[in-house]
């Protein structure tokens, strides 16, 4: 397992672009027949993809975690971003994820497995990760039966669709807030006016996106903002002090996920457009 150490925001203005990339961006984490995992040490957060083709991957602790199995001190939120259906299997159980489709699995599950329907088409999970104090029930969570919230407009280039899997008025967790956002054909900017939330970190996972375009994310403080070029399939971690948000060169559909202090979807310090550096 990898690990990451964040970067302060008294770094960061000298940083060049690759320590920015190095230190804020995760890449290649969705291989086939592979699990890749990434330790960050802003708030203890585990981010990865798993991507089982042939045969089962099993989710495994890592000696960093200093625990007897994964599960054991953490609960996580497996998303399936892939075109492919798959099957996770946790203990006795067996839960069929198709696309955009979430598990919650919560601490002390001791056995996690993930299977691809077919392997020339393999289900694609994304990982997310926080420590857990309590346990809460294992739960699937179906695209089709979440409200989509619509926001922003066609005018401000920024039409846009929220689905929220694992919040306080759905998916039970400890402090896992997690779900994804669709933009519409002709938008591009993702939460734009920004904010920020020092209660939370946040890490956004871009996916959608065709091998010749990109999202331009924005970063850091509102008064010194940097950016990082974005390909499909990768991850941003952004700490509580920094904005997050984007422009693609085309439409595309983004996974966001929170831990730390509370669970409250609308806590945000906004940050209006003009006052941007």
């Amino acid at each position: 397992m990898k690990i990451l150490e964040m970067a302060d925001k008294i770094r960061y203005p000298r940083m060049t672009t690759e320590e920015l990339r190095e230190t804020f961006l995760l890449t290649d984490l969705f291989q086939p027949g592979a699990i890749h995992m990434v330790y960050v040490d802003l708030d203890r957060t585990v981010i990865g993809g798993a991507v089982p083709t042939k045969t089962p991957l099993k989710l495994e602790t890592d000696t960093e975690l200093k625990s007897n199995y994964f599960l054991e001190r953490r609960e996580i939120g497996v998303l399936n971003i892939g075109k492919g259906k798959g099957t996770v299997k946790v203990g006795a159980e067996s839960y069929e994820l198709g696309y955009l489709d979430l598990l919650y699995i919560g601490r002390g599950n001791e056995s996690v497995e993930f299977t691809s329907a077919d392997a020339a088409a393999p289900a694609e999970y994304y990982l997310l990760s926080y420590p857990a104090h309590k346990e809460f029930p294992v739960q699937i969570s179906r695209r089709a039966d979440l409200e989509a919230v619509k926001l922003g407009s066609l005018e401000t280039v920024n039409k846009r669709e929220i689905r929220k899997h694992i919040w306080m008025g759905g998916v039970k967790s400890c402090q896992l807030v997690m779900g994804f956002t669709e933009l519409a054909e002709g938008s591009a900017w993702n939460t734009m006016p920004p904010h920020t939330h020092m209660r939370r970190s946040e890490v956004y996972l871009y996916f959608g996106i065709p091998a010749d375009d990109r999202v331009v994310h924005l970063m850091g403080p509102a008064d010194e903002t940097r950016h990082l070029l974005i390909a499909d399939k990768e991850v941003v971690v952004s700490p509580g002090w920094s904005i997050h948000a984007g422009v693609g060169t085309r439409n595309y559909t983004f996974c966001w996920g929170m831990g730390g202090e509370n669970q409250a979807y609308d806590d945000m310090d906004a940050v209006k457009v003009k006052d941007l550096r």
